[in-house]
């Protein structure tokens, strides 16, 4: 049987560990992952891309599980009532290759992204930031918020995007969090005035300068997390110019993050070197640093991993028949019989009680 699990399930997981507890799991299993980068087999993310945006395909593996995730990005289908990023995901026994668990990832890749935001800070921000800029107030905005706050110690939040009402309503979701500060700001540039830290988490698919050089105070620490596939950037290229660069996975950022504005040459550092202390996460305390975050299938390996557990633990999910329980293994076709026979069944019950109550 495999597991199902529903975004009602992952809901409960979040509330029975706590928001800060959730995070600081998600970004624990993140980070012992990302130690062990050499166990995994690696590829860069398959995408499909259309007019309105992309859908994608992330798999990865280690010596024991297996997983993918599906996930789309359309930046338009907020306008017909629809996420602009959904997702679902599977992770795999590799000696049989039987799926152990179905999930939804649509939440989960938000409290992933931001663990994941908040881990990479950690080795790169300076140690007394406090106060942060979010730019592009949408669906991750709040899980941003939570992860720098819980993580780091992020206690200012400075607030902008295009859309007043997404701005309101992130204010309004997290305005009964302790010792948490949010200030509505009138542009971007007002909004990173004064941060130690700038996240910018925008959505629209397209070349965009969302931050400049001339925003940023010395010792800036930049974690982007919105330019994510090809055509979609939001840092000024002066700013990479000027910072050292940390990434994921060089060879899918090299494609969709940020750097892709830069030339082939362009040097990155990949986050696990940093964690396994074979690079530093900046050099001296006046340095601008850039994460230049564009999502990796091991974020989603660890996350579904912690789905696993804490479901198993919790009793949540509903065991599902996804693929066929057989007698006979190669008695494949034997199903269709068995089930016709098990609706023929079931409908001559129904057909007479229906005669015997007429």
């Amino acid at each position: 049987m495999t597991l199902l699990l529903t975004p009602r399930d992952v809901a409960l997981i979040v509330q029975a560990q706590g928001m800060a507890g959730a995070l600081r799991c998600l970004a624990h299993e993140v980070e012992a992952d990302f130690r062990r980068w050499n166990d995994f087999d690696k590829s860069a993310r398959s995408a499909s891309h259309s007019r309105d945006g992309v859908i994608e395909l992330m798999p990865i593996a280690d010596g024991a599980l297996y997983s993918f995730k599906y996930v789309n990005g359309h930046p338009g289908n907020t306008r017909i009532g629809l996420s602009t990023v959904m997702a679902f995901g599977v992770l795999a026994d590799v000696a049989t290759g039987e799926p152990r668990l179905l999930s939804e990832l649509t939440l989960t890749t938000a409290l992933r992204t931001a663990a994941t935001s908040a881990l990479a800070a950690r080795v790169m921000a300076r140690p007394q930031s406090r106060t942060m800029a979010l730019i592009g107030n949408g669906a991750q905005a709040e899980f941003q918020a939570l992860a720098f706050h819980h993580l780091l110690g992020i206690h200012r939040i400075r607030l902008f995007d295009i859309d007043p009402a997404a701005t309101a309503r992130l204010q309004r979701n997290l305005r009964h969090v302790p010792g948490l500060e949010l200030h509505a700001c009138s542009s971007a540039a007002d909004a990173a005035r004064g941060a130690d830290i700038v996240t910018t988490a925008t959505a629209d698919k397209t070349h965009a300068t969302i931050v400049t050089p001339d925003m940023l105070a010395p010792g800036t620490h930049v974690n982007a997390v919105g330019g994510d596939c090809p055509g979609k950037t939001e840092l000024h290229p002066g700013v990479l110019e000027a910072a050292h660069v940390v990434v994921e996975y060089e060879p899918q950022t090299r494609v969709e993050g940020d750097i892709q504005q830069m030339p082939p040459s362009f040097p990155v550092t990949e986050l696990w070197q940093v964690l396994l202390g074979q690079a530093r996460g900046r050099q001296h305390d006046n340095q601008w640093t850039v994460f230049d975050s564009v999502g990796f299938a091991l974020e989603d390996f660890s996350a579904l991993r912690w789905l696993y557990d804490s479901a198993r633990e919790l009793h949540l999910g509903a065991p599902t028949e996804l693929v066929p329980a057989l007698t006979d293994p190669k008695d494949l076709f034997g199903q269709i019989a068995l089930h016709g026979r098990a609706r023929s069944a079931a409908c001559r019950a129904v057909t007479a009680a229906t005669t015997s109550d007429s």
